[in-house]
């Protein structure tokens, strides 16, 4: 809690795992990702994207609870870009995705 009661603390708490979307995985356990990889992801994606406005988008996003997490394919995009100076992370997220088939 932030100095008023009532009030939640913006900052996300501690995690060591993120959820994974995986569609071929249903009824399966949610794959995860550490979150050191999973936050770095989100920083290229709020570069490219913009950030969450909204606290209940952001803990949604971050808990799990919108979508599930980034799908493998994010992932790899948006880790793939970040090995890019910043200005460079658009331009490689679409690069990365042109042509991607995760479904083998």
């Amino acid at each position: 809690m932030s100095a008023s009661r009532d009030t939640p603390s913006r900052e996300a708490p501690p995690r060591a795992t993120f959820p994974v979307q995986n569609p071929k995985r249903y009824g399966q356990p949610t794959p995860q990702i550490a979150a050191g990889p999973y936050l770095a992801a989100y920083e290229v994606y709020c570069y490219v994207y913009g950030s969450q406005t909204s606290f209940t988008e952001l803990r949604a996003m971050i808990e799990g609870g919108c979508r599930g997490g980034f799908g493998v394919g994010e992932i790899i995009a948006f880790l793939y870009a970040r090995s890019f100076p910043q200005e460079q992370w658009r331009q490689r997220v679409d690069e990365a995705f042109k042509g991607m088939n995760l479904d083998g």
